[in-house]
């Protein structure tokens, strides 16, 4: 199962962007997709998750300003940034783990997009 993040750019602070995960591949179904950041010198943080019943979980730092959703019809999630803040700067990866049509589990990670917000 593949994942491609798509959506980042450059944006000004206050701005918004909406970033894309999309799945293919032999899917049978998708658990809990995660999106995640990572800013030059500094480690992999989780920024929101969501499960395959549309249960959310935020990072605090994102609360209120990043939505996550689904549409199961087209394997992808999304994530709404809103008022988006220079410290947003990062390269942005989905994550998502399921079970493909052979009955394994997976485990995949999308490229990562890279989001930048000047101010």
């Amino acid at each position: 199962v593949q994942l491609q993040a798509s959506g980042g750019g450059l944006v000004q602070a206050g701005g918004s962007l909406r970033l894309s995960c999309a799945a293919s591949g032999s899917i049978f179904s998708i658990n809990t997709v995660e999106w995640y950041r990572q800013a030059p010198g500094k480690q992999r943080e989780l920024v929101a998750a969501i499960t395959s019943g549309g249960s959310t979980n935020y990072a605090d730092f994102v609360k209120g300003r990043f939505t996550i959703s689904r549409d199961n019809a087209k394997n992808t999630v999304y994530l709404q940034m809103n008022s988006l803040e220079p410290e947003d700067t990062a390269v942005y990866y989905c994550h998502a783990r399921g079970i493909d049509r052979s009955w394994f589990d997976f485990d995949s990670w999308g490229q990562g997009t890279q989001v930048t917000v000047s101010s």
